[in-house]
């Protein structure tokens, strides 16, 4: 009799992930796929879980890049939009990332979330969930109870151990991730209504104090003058620059041309710092670009990623387009 007022107890509870406060949630399946703060220590010791709870895990070494970043790690942040589809069956959700990342969650019409473990090397952030669901948030960068671990194919073997820990039973099942987005339970029947929380948005697990991400955060630095467009000239001055400061650069005219002119640097899309600066996060691959920093301007701060910096202070060049 205890154990079943327990359970009712715990229903009654999680029931206003069903209701309150909600708003649609605009989730749709990628082709291929299945369509607060953290209580003490590693256990959810005030909820009582039944018998009958699907333990449902998912996640990746990252989302799709966020555009922002939600900690100091300078990481880019990833997003990921988790669909819960369990009419049938109480849900807990294991989610676990290497990169910092937000969980944003939505869920069918009867699906009851009981509790969340949200576990990552960097920062984790859940969003789209009553603020009354239990959540568990152990990082390696909080130091948390339950140490840290991510969803991967390689990592596939520590998630029953901390399942069974945390939850008294193993994964139910593990979801992959398609594209930052997973549904998590039954597949979604075309056309089901989803709902998510208010109590959490994405917007508000923003670090106000890091720079937006990748392309964003480049043209943010445009707007607030840190930042201008470079041009053929700027690359042109760069290899000016050098040669004049290179004693083995003497170049001989060539005729109908006079003195051969130095030859510029290629880029695409690069910046000229004009003050005070630090480099975004996620300037990697295609987010990569080509810097060069005046005489007397400060060499910017923090992680270039794959991009050049051409610095005439010291006429250094680094990154990986110093060679082309």
């Amino acid at each position: 009799m205890k154990r079943y007022a327990a359970w009712a107890l715990a229903c009654l509870v999680m029931a206003s992930a069903n209701a309150g406060d909600t708003k649609k949630f605009d989730f749709v399946p990628e082709p291929g796929s299945n369509g607060t703060a953290s209580p003490a220590g590693c256990s959810f010791s005030e909820l009582q879980l039944p018998e009958k709870l699907a333990v449902f895990a998912t996640g990746a070494y990252g989302g799709k890049p966020a555009g922002f970043q939600i900690d100091q790690s300078g990481h880019e942040a990833t997003r990921f939009d988790i669909a819960v589809n369990s009419p049938d069956k109480p849900v807990v959700l294991m989610l676990g990332a290497y990169e910092p990342s937000v969980w944003n969650i939505g869920w069918s019409q009867g699906t009851q979330i009981l509790a969340v473990l949200v576990s990552g090397y960097h920062r984790q952030a859940v969003a789209g969930l009553p603020k009354s669901t239990p959540i568990i948030n152990s990082s390696y960068d909080n130091k948390g109870a339950c140490g840290y671990f991510y969803v991967s194919d390689s990592t596939m073997g520590a998630l029953n151990p901390m399942s069974k820990r945390v939850f008294g039973r193993p994964v139910s099942m593990v979801f992959p991730v398609v594209n930052g987005k997973v549904v998590v339970g039954e597949p979604l029947a075309a056309g089901t209504a989803l709902r998510t929380s208010s109590d959490t948005t994405i917007a508000s697990l923003r670090d106000p104090s890091a720079p937006m991400a990748g392309p964003a955060g480049l043209e943010d630095a445009v707007r607030k003058g840190l930042l201008r467009p470079a041009s053929a000239a700027d690359a042109q001055a760069w290899a000016n620059a050098v040669a004049k400061n290179t004693p083995d650069s003497d170049l001989p005219p060539v005729a109908g041309q006079g003195k051969t002119a130095p030859r510029a640097p290629t880029f695409y899309g690069g910046y000229v710092v004009l003050k005070a600066f630090t480099f975004p996060a996620g300037l990697y691959g295609a987010n990569s670009s080509t810097f060069f920093v005046p005489k007397g301007i400060p060499a910017p701060q923090g992680n270039p990623g794959h991009s050049t910096v051409f610095d005439f202070n010291t006429l250094a060049c680094g990154g990986v387009g110093c060679n082309h």
